[in-house]
């Protein structure tokens, strides 16, 4: 039986699977640059759409480009006849947001069985049930064939030149740190990631030749994998230069999925990671320098919620700090500028309260303060019989001796915590500043 030449192309990849551990399939990586998304560094972010994409892509017809599997509801044209290769779209629990697609290659009873990737992790052909159907598509006559997108033709802008320089000076040289998830690095590009560039799959026998060559990476190169991997993916092109740059930053050092992620969260919209009509709407409505504060600030949290913060948290912080401080200058303010206008109408408030309430306040004489005479009647009690001989005043002795010294003793003692609860209660209850009264005494 023919079969569609897309279906062709999704037989050659059966049996691919996911890579163990922190390994990556090449394989699957291509998946995504053919569907259009050649930023993706790791294959365990769902793939069936783009599976689905790049099948269709290698055949010549134009997919739609996203990694949403209900995006294809939409896609060609009604398949009624339930043909061999059509598109089956199929939901995924309660969310109607999510999804899974992949080729239909049969049914029976109940069951419809497709070709399709990330099934199990590895492309494979499974059973779904028919009550999960979706949509089946087909292509419709004047489905157009690939072109390559604008921002393929697109020359570099001097925005993407500002946000490259800005991503260099950050990532710095060669590293190799084994505290470092990214393994081996150099001017921000992964090991895995030029070996991916250059079609070579990490071995024990290459691994150190990738090594040398990632060390003595071209500035050309390195340029052009920014570029195509991270700037066009990520649509920083079609943003506000400060907040290009920001975004950018962030999808070189989040990965442009989580990039996108953490713009949607920033302008309040739902966090399905691709960029959108709505998530661009948003943009436009909000204020850029109020974006890139929430911006900067959901990245410092997710940067604390890493495990490897504590060796990496300092630099990734002050790397959040110097993009938002450019990114501002470009959109043409500061971040502490953008700080006060949010808090202005608020502290405004404070302060015409305080205003409010001092003009209201009036100063007393000190006379009428339980604080100060608390301090006297302590002074009186306590320091004066000791000083009293000193200054010529003398007690009698047969005074002293009928009042008997316990006694004397127990009146100081209660004068002096008499005086003591006068000023700490004073001191609460006190809601009026002194003010200075002349006084005259007449012997």
């Amino acid at each position: 039986m023919d079969q569609p030449k897309w279906l062709a192309e999704a037989w050659r990849e059966l049996g691919q699977r996911e890579g163990a551990g922190a390994a990556d399939n090449a394989r699957i990586l291509k998946l995504y640059r053919d569907a259009g998304h050649t930023g993706a560094v790791h294959d365990e972010v769902p793939w069936c759409a783009a599976f689905a994409g790049a099948c269709l892509e290698r055949a010549g017809l134009l997919s739609t480009r996203s990694l949403i599997a209900r995006s294809y509801t939409g896609w060609g044209e009604a398949d009624s006849g339930r043909r061999l290769g059509a598109i089956a779209v199929l939901s995924r629990g309660g969310d109607p947001s999510l999804g899974h697609v992949g080729f239909l290659v049969g049914e029976s009873g109940d069951a419809i069985y497709l070709l399709g990737g990330n099934q199990g992790d590895s492309v494979s052909v499974a059973a779904f049930e028919k009550s999960r159907l979706v949509a089946l598509r087909w292509p419709s006559a004047s489905e157009p064939s690939r072109q390559p997108t604008p921002q393929e033709h697109a020359a570099p802008s001097a925005a993407f030149e500002r946000a490259l320089a800005h991503v260099l000076e950050m990532e710095g040289g060669y590293t190799d740190d084994p505290h470092d998830p990214g393994g081996p690095t150099n001017k921000g590009i992964l090991l895995r990631e030029l070996a991916d560039w250059s079609g070579v799959t990490l071995d024990a026998v290459n691994t150190e030749t990738m090594k040398a060559k990632l060390r003595t990476i071209a500035p050309e190169t390195v340029r052009e994998i920014y570029l195509t991997r991270y700037w066009r993916p990520a649509g920083c092109a079609e943003m506000p230069a400060g907040l290009a740059l920001m975004h950018f930053d962030a999808a070189v050092n989040h990965g442009v999925g989580t990039a996108a992620r953490i713009l949607q969260e920033a302008v309040g919209v739902e966090a399905d990671g691709e960029i959108g009509p709505l998530t661009r709407s948003a943009i436009a409505q909000s204020p850029v320098g109020k974006t890139l504060a929430a911006y900067a600030e959901i990245r410092r949290r997710r940067y604390r919620a890493l495990p490897h913060f504590w060796r990496f948290g300092r630099g990734w912080l002050a790397r959040v700090d110097t993009a938002l401080r450019l990114a501002m200058e470009l959109a043409g303010g500061t971040p502490e500028k953008h700080q006060i206008d949010q808090t202005n109408q608020q502290t405004n408030g404070d302060n015409d309260m305080a205003k409010d309430s001092s003009k209201q306040v009036q100063p007393k004489w000190w006379g009428e303060s339980m604080t100060i005479w608390g301090v006297i009647v302590t002074a009186l009690s306590t320091v004066l019989p000791a000083l009293a001989p000193a200054i010529g005043v003398d007690l009698p002795a047969d005074m002293v001796h009928q009042a008997g010294e316990q006694v004397i003793n127990a009146v100081q003692a209660a004068g002096g915590l008499l005086g003591t609860l006068m000023s700490i209660y004073g001191r609460f209850r006190a809601s009026q500043p002194l003010e200075r009264r002349e006084m005259s005494f007449k012997v």
